[in-house]
């Protein structure tokens, strides 16, 4: 099982990444007035966030079924990415809706 909780921590540390990188290129658009495309990359952020937390979720599950897991430093560094990227993601979102209301 710990083949299990390695392939989940990296996909969550994978997946949290690429929303952090998404959610920047969003903004990145956004401070542009390129609204459409600033969007497109907030929903693929979206989507990352959501492959991240589904990896968590497995791990949870698990968990919660009787599998004993060690907790070690890259099982709290893919929590922490994790969390860091949905606070970002959210803070980018309300950005954008600023800057948008701003261009109205």
């Amino acid at each position: 099982m710990v083949d299990l909780q390695i392939e989940n921590i990296m996909q969550i540390i994978a997946n949290a990444g690429n929303a952090k990188s998404e959610g920047m290129e969003a903004l990145q658009y956004a401070k542009k007035g390129e609204f459409t495309s600033a969007h497109e990359h907030l929903e693929s952020a979206n989507n990352s966030l959501t492959q991240a937390h589904n990896a968590q979720t497995k791990l949870l599950s698990e968990e919660a079924s009787g599998t004993k897991f060690e907790v070690n430093l890259i099982t709290i560094h893919s929590q922490d990415h994790l969390m860091n990227a949905i606070t970002f993601i959210d803070l980018v979102t309300e950005i954008i809706s600023i800057l948008e209301e701003k261009k109205s």
